[in-house]
């Protein structure tokens, strides 16, 4: 089955970029390298931005006593992962928004290619359970400093997290204001509301363009010389 899907997948236009040759090692090696992690928390699992269905098919198939929620926000990606959803009995397809979901739902919450890393934990993190965990699949530059910023917010922490993975861990229900509105969480990132202004004379937690626009408009009008 697996094997079907990733020549879907790739002859699919618009899903992945990667070739057939590269396409097992990319979306299932890379997607089963969470396997042991997920292991650890109970519940079922959602995949956030599931796209073409890493890792949240690999997962799948690789724990059929687990139900695993394919979150997918584009209709044209919902149909494809409803093909395969139906081959596999413990897979679910949700067509919608992070921020439309029920709060506080599922043990784990899982996330490959989905957004920068800061932005991918607060789609992840409301939809998580306490008890539960975000797993987020992440690259060397994974601005784990900032992750934290906005695991803090949301009632969770950072915790042992295996090379290539970043592990929150959910410590209390999401609070109240949380999930924002659909598409503010990168129009705005927490992250950045949630970081220490860098040089003094700023207003906390305010980018520094920002408050120089804000500045200017209160600035007295300069007149040209001569007058009106």
């Amino acid at each position: 089955m697996i094997d079907r899907w990733l020549a879907d997948l790739v002859a699919t236009p618009g899903l992945t970029a990667v070739s057939a040759e590269e396409a097992r090692r990319v979306h299932v090696d890379a997607s089963l390298a969470a396997l042991e992690v997920v292991q650890r928390f109970d519940g079922p699992i959602v995949d956030v931005g599931s796209g073409g269905g890493a890792p949240g098919i690999p997962l799948a198939h690789a724990l059929p006593e687990r139900e695993v929620t394919l979150l997918e926000a584009t209709q044209r990606k919902c149909d494809f992962l409803e093909r395969w959803a139906r081959e596999l009995p413990n897979a679910y397809v949700v067509c919608g928004r992070a921020e439309e979901q029920t709060v506080d739902r599922w043990g784990v919450a899982v996330a490959k290619a989905l957004a920068p890393p800061p932005v991918a934990a607060e789609w992840c993190l409301p939809l998580v359970a306490p008890g539960g965990a975000t797993v987020l699949y992440v690259g060397p530059t994974a601005q784990t400093d900032r992750v934290a910023l906005v695991a803090e917010r949301l009632s969770a922490e950072v915790g042992d997290s295996p090379a290539g993975l970043l592990v929150l861990r959910k410590l209390g229900p999401t609070p109240p204001g949380f999930p924002r509105r659909p598409g503010v969480a990168r129009r705005r990132p927490l992250a950045e509301l949630a970081w220490p202004c860098a040089r003094p004379g700023l207003r906390a937690c305010e980018p520094e363009g920002r408050r120089r626009q804000d500045d200017d408009r209160h600035q007295p009008r300069r007149l040209p010389r001569g007058g009106r």
